[in-house]
C-alpha cells in the first residue's frame, strides 16, 4: 500500500461542500451535457488515461471528440456571437465576408521563390506526405460558418511553418497555446471557447498522458506552452484571421514581421516525438538530462 493516503481531513476540507441532489432517473443525469453524453464521457477517460501504444497512434478518435463536441454546441448562439463579433471586429468581418480558401495546390505554388510563403507550402505538399488539408474535408463553404470551419483546417500546417513550431510533440503543444492566447486576447470570452474547443480537448489529453506516462515529454510539453503562450499574445492578431493567400509569393521573415511573430527556429523538438510515441524506433532515447 502506498504511504501516500489521503485522510478524512483532506476530504472533509474539499468534499464538505458536496450536497446529494435525488432523481427518478435510472441513468445518470448531469447539468453538464458533456458529462451526460456516454460515449464522450468513454473517449476522454480513455484517451487521457492510456498510454501511446503501436495499435492506436496519439491522433486516435481526434475526429469522434470533434463531432461530439460540434454536435452539442449551441448553434444558434454560436451563430449570434459570430454575428456580434462581425459588427464589433472589422477584420473578423472581412475575413468571413471574402472567404479566400487556402485551398492552394502545387501547380499554383511551383513558381514561388525561394524563402516565400509559397515556397513552402510548395516544399510540403511535394515532399512531406502528408496535406494541409486535414478535416473538414467534405464540407461545403455556403455561409460564415462553413468557411470558418474549411479555412481554420486548411491552415493549421501554415501556421507551422510561419510560427516555427514544428510538426513534432513540443510544437504542437507550442502552437495550441499560441492560438489559444491570441483567440483569448481578441474575441468575446464565449466565442474564444467555441473556437478553442477541440484544442482544449487535445491539449488536455496531452498533458495528462505526458504527465502519467512520459515524464521527459512533460518537460517538454512545459516549455512548449511557455514558449507558445509568450509568442501567441504578442501576435497581431489570430493567425487564423490571417489571407494567406495574399502572402504566397511573400519572403516568410517578412510576414513575421508584420504579424509581429517571433518564430522558434532552431531544433530544440525535431526529435520529441519519440519521447511519447511507443511506435517511434526511438521511443525511449532520452533527449536531456536534469539539472545538477
Amino acid at each position: 500500500m502506498s504511504e501516500a493516503q489521503i485522510g478524512d481531513a483532506d476530504r472533509a476540507y474539499f468534499n464538505g461542500g458536496i450536497k446529494t441532489v435525488t432523481t427518478e432517473s435510472s441513468v445518470l443525469v448531469s447539468s453538464s451535457k458533456y458529462l451526460n453524453h456516454p460515449m464522450l464521457r468513454a473517449l476522454i477517460a480513455q484517451e487521457m488515461l492510456r498510454r501511446n501504444g503501436p495499435d492506436l497512434p496519439n491522433t486516435a478518435y481526434i475526429p469522434e471528440v470533434a463531432q461530439i463536441l460540434h454536435d452539442l454546441e449551441d448553434m444558434p448562439r454560436i451563430i449570434g456571437l459570430f454575428e456580434m463579433e462581425k459588427a464589433r471586429l472589422p477584420r473578423f468581418r472581412e475575413w468571413l465576408e471574402t472567404r479566400s480558401l487556402s485551398n492552394f495546390t502545387l501547380a499554383e505554388t511551383e513558381h514561388c521563390a525561394p524563402g516565400t510563403l509559397g515556397a513552402a507550402i510548395h516544399n510540403f505538399m511535394a515532399n512531406s506526405g502528408y496535406q494541409l488539408d486535414l478535416f473538414f474535408q467534405e464540407i461545403q463553404v455556403v455561409n460564415d460558418f462553413t468557411f470558418y470551419l474549411r479555412q481554420t483546417a486548411l491552415t493549421h500546417d501554415i501556421e507551422h511553418m510561419i510560427t516555427g513550431f514544428g510538426p513534432n510533440h513540443g510544437g504542437e503543444v507550442a502552437l495550441l497555446t499560441a492560438n489559444m492566447h491570441a483567440k483569448a486576447r481578441y474575441f468575446h470570452p464565449e466565442l474564444t471557447a467555441f473556437f478553442n474547443r477541440i484544442a482544449y480537448y487535445l491539449k488536455a489529453k496531452t498533458i495528462m498522458k505526458d504527465g502519467l506516462h512520459y515524464p521527459e515529454a512533460m518537460v517538454v510539453n512545459l516549455e512548449a506552452e511557455y514558449l507558445g503562450a509568450e509568442q501567441g499574445r504578442n501576435w497581431a492578431y489570430p493567425l487564423m484571421l490571417v489571407d494567406w493567400r495574399k502572402y504566397v509569393d511573400t519572403p516568410i521573415e517578412d510576414i513575421r514581421r508584420e504579424l509581429n511573430i517571433t518564430p522558434v527556429i532552431d531544433d530544440r523538438w525535431d526529435d520529441t516525438n519519440r519521447l511519447c510515441n511507443e511506435d517511434d524506433p526511438h521511443y525511449g532515447e532520452p533527449l536531456a538530462q536534469a539539472a545538477e
